[in-house]
């Protein structure tokens, strides 16, 4: 697996830029120089509501840049660029199919860990001004993914990844998101997804449901707002 780089961060302030609506730190600013990783997330990034986004398991939510001119083509749109989805890293090369949940990677001075990948929500729609884009998200398979933070320290563009351990070779971040999002899976899969320690807590038990027949969900608020 070839090295990637770390080509932009961006980090966010909470604000209300819809009427009506609940608040938000989708609308991430790029920010240079080193920044500060801690277990939480970078240092100025902030999350508006705590019980979706953010914390231990959604430390830092992760893009592949190559995905930007291919929205460009598919939407028409210009204004497809690294951080135009809420992401604070933008990287190279690697996309979903390319990386498996708990891959750990060295990144400047900090060491980080795929934890899960991302559920769009209504926010997206929002902030993009397209209210099928959480929908595109999940369809296309073009969702990114999150880092949790095994070791604090700087990471500042250019800055590469470098692959250290790859525990669940199997389990790529495109399968296990699509199984996520789908709840296509089998009863076996599910079981083994609901006792992979490298596995996000909040997946891990959705796939325990899964595993047990339980596979109906309500979308309506994640998709919705």
């Amino acid at each position: 697996m070839k090295h990637a780089e770390l080509l932009s961060i961006y980090t966010g302030r909470v604000a209300n830029p819809w009427p009506g609506k609940e608040a938000s730190a989708i609308d991430k600013t790029l920010v240079t120089g080193a920044q500060s990783l801690m277990s939480e997330g970078l240092v100025g990034d902030q999350q508006a509501d705590r019980s979706v986004h953010g914390g231990p398991d959604k430390a830092v939510h992760v893009y592949c840049a190559a995905h930007y001119p291919v929205w460009r083509d598919e939407l028409g749109r210009d204004d497809m660029v690294p951080g135009r989805f809420g992401e604070n890293f933008a990287v190279s090369d690697w996309t979903e199919h390319a990386v498996c949940i708990g891959d750990v990677f060295t990144i400047g001075t900090a060491t980080v860990q795929i934890s899960q990948g991302r559920q769009p929500c209504w926010k997206l729609a929002m902030h993009t001004g397209n209210d099928r884009m959480a929908y595109l998200f999940q369809t296309t398979g073009r969702t990114g993914w999150y880092f949790r933070v095994l070791e604090t320290g700087e990471v500042t563009a250019g800055d590469q990844f470098s692959l250290i351990d790859r525990p669940c070779p199997d389990w790529s971040v495109a399968d296990v998101t699509r199984a996520r999002l789908t709840r296509k899976i089998s009863t076996v899969d599910a079981e083994t997804l609901s006792n992979l320690p490298e596995l996000a807590d909040d997946w891990r038990r959705a796939f325990a449901r899964f595993a047990g027949g339980d596979v109906v969900e309500d979308t309506s608020k994640r998709l919705g707002g």
